[in-house]
């Protein structure tokens, strides 16, 4: 068994849009009360709280707050979950101080846990959610197998989705017996060591004018926003206006935020079928093992690097290969594109705008990224 998560956009009516936005807030809530304790406790010398003693926590807190009951139950638990995780990684991974968050900047978002049957899908287009009943849905796949988790989330621009996690039943692809070694550029997304190249695609180039023309809007209607709300302060008005309350600054802030949503699915829809493709046709990729924050320091090419999403892709390539019994390797990329694959001559570094060259010792004639797949490949 596999657990695989499948993607649905829901339509709730007023009344469970109104629900879904208190759960986030109540989970937000808590989230910042646990950690305020936890926060609490080190400076006085306590020990820390793990993630059992924070839901033994939970019933007190709902006696102080009565509408916390409100709230999908599991989602609070959840709650304490992610914050025992935080904690760990800052323990093991040192990954930094879990922070509070506020209510501009946190995802809204919650995650439930299916008991008794609280998650279920009706038909092809409803499902059943703890708190708020049947919705309505659409999606591309349908979810199968035994759900365990459904989560939540609302985007910038305003839809919902429920991403919903089971335990499926995947059987693996038949073996090609094939290898591949992948050289991951910007000309091309992928070059293969068998000569094929996926094309890169600057989605974000297409959608640029668009978008320009909506940013500067939202960064004039802001200006004039701030100058009306400092206007308020200065007349000492009791409640003054928030940027929220603007209605042609918050239409510009969605607008620009619908052409970003935009531009992030048509590329994430673009490495799934990259990937795809790349699992059914081969049993073990070698890829290179990019740093990437290196090399966003090239301001130059900062950009078409960021655009190009190298990192997600190989995280597709893992998770697919795992699913269907294939194998996917990390290869350091050093010297790979300035070695002959053919003798192993080292040709010494070669310049960006170098795209072909010819072995001085063997006299073999390389395209730069093919050689570099194939010696990708044969590490």
């Amino acid at each position: 068994m596999t657990m695989k998560t499948f993607k649905l956009r829901i339509y709730p009516n007023a009344t469970q849009r109104l629900q879904f936005e208190r759960n986030f807030g109540m989970c937000r809530f808590v989230w910042n009360e646990l950690l305020n304790m936890q926060t609490k406790r080190h400076e006085n010398g306590g020990k820390y709280v793990n993630e059992f003693g924070m839901n033994y926590l939970l019933k007190p807190l709902k006696q102080e707050y009565p509408w916390l009951k409100e709230a999908d139950a599991t989602s609070l638990l959840g709650v304490s979950h992610n914050l025992h995780l935080a904690f760990q990684k800052l323990f093991k991974a040192h990954a930094g101080y879990p922070k509070f968050k506020a209510k501009r900047f946190a995802r809204p978002a919650y995650r439930s846990n299916a008991v008794n049957g609280n998650i279920a899908l009706v038909d092809e287009a409803h499902i059943r959610l703890p708190k708020v009943g049947m919705i309505r849905f659409r999606a591309g796949q349908l979810p199968k197998g035994k759900i365990k988790t459904a989560t939540v989330v609302r985007s910038r621009v305003g839809k919902y989705y429920v991403l919903v996690a089971a335990d499926v039943e995947i059987s693996s692809w038949q073996n090609a017996d094939a290898s591949v070694g992948i050289d991951m550029g910007v000309a091309d997304l992928v070059i293969t060591s068998d000569g094929k190249k996926y094309v890169t695609k600057r989605f974000d180039k297409a959608l640029a004018k668009k978008k320009h023309y909506w940013e500067k809007r939202l960064a004039r209607r802001r200006r004039q926003a701030e100058k009306e709300i400092a206007w308020d302060k200065q007349l000492k008005v009791v409640a003054p206006r928030q940027l929220s309350d603007f209605k042609n600054y918050m239409k510009a802030k969605v607008m620009v935020a619908k052409y970003s949503e935009k531009v992030a699915n048509q590329r994430h829809d673009y490495l799934q079928k990259i990937s795809t493709e790349l699992v059914s046709k081969y049993d073990v990729i070698k890829l290179e093992d990019l740093k990437t924050k290196g090399l966003l320091r090239n301001h130059n090419l900062a950009r078409a690097i960021a655009n190009q999403s190298w990192r997600e892709l190989r995280l597709m390539l893992e998770y697919k290969a795992a699913w269907y019994g294939k194998k996917v390797v990390s290869v350091l990329p050093y010297k790979t594109s300035q070695r002959c694959s053919k003798c192993g001559y080292d040709d010494g570094k070669h310049e960006l705008n170098v795209r072909e060259w010819t072995c001085p010792r063997c006299h073999t004639h390389h395209d730069r990224d093919i050689n570099a797949a194939k010696n990708i490949l044969a590490a």
